[in-house]
C-alpha cells in the first residue's frame, strides 16, 4: 500500500522539481557567464544575489525531503491534504525568497500573488484537516 501511495503521490513533487529545473535552465540561458574576480565586479556582488537562489534551493530540497519522509495515513484525501498543503508552503517560501532577492518587478509581482493565493489554499488545507481529526 505505501508503494501505491508513493506512486500516487509522485506527480505531486515531480511537478514542482520539473518547473524549478525549467525555470533555473531558461534563467541560465539568459545569464552570461559568470567572470572571474579580475571582472572588476566588487567582492561579494555575485554572492548577494547567489545567496537567494541557493536559499530558494535550500527551500526546495527541504520541502520534498519533508513530503518523501511524511508518513502516509492510508486516506487518499487526507495525503493529499497534507502534501499538497507543504507543497504550497514551499511555493510561499519560495516567493518570499524572490521578494527578498529578486530584481525583476515582474517577478516580484507574480511572487506576491503566488503568496496571496497559496496561502488561502493553505488555510482551505488547513480547515479541512482540521475536521478530519
Amino acid at each position: 500500500m505505501k508503494s501505491k501511495a508513493l506512486r500516487f503521490m509522485r506527480p505531486l513533487w515531480l511537478g514542482p522539481i520539473a518547473a524549478f529545473c525549467l525555470m533555473s535552465a531558461g534563467a541560465l540561458a539568459q545569464t552570461p557567464p559568470a567572470a572571474g574576480s579580475s571582472s572588476g565586479m566588487p567582492p561579494g556582488h555575485m554572492q548577494q544575489g547567489a545567496s537567494g537562489s541557493d536559499d530558494m534551493k535550500k527551500s526546495m530540497m527541504s520541502g520534498m525531503e519533508g513530503m518523501q519522509n511524511m508518513p502516509m495515513s492510508g486516506d487518499t484525501d487526507k495525503d493529499f491534504a497534507m502534501m499538497m498543503k507543504m507543497h504550497h508552503q514551499q511555493a510561499v517560501n519560495m516567493a518570499q525568497t524572490e521578494l527578498a532577492n529578486g530584481k525583476s518587478p515582474a517577478m516580484k509581482a507574480m511572487a506576491k500573488r503566488i503568496i496571496a493565493a497559496q496561502k488561502k489554499e493553505i488555510a482551505e488545507f488547513e480547515k479541512w484537516l482540521a475536521k478530519q481529526k
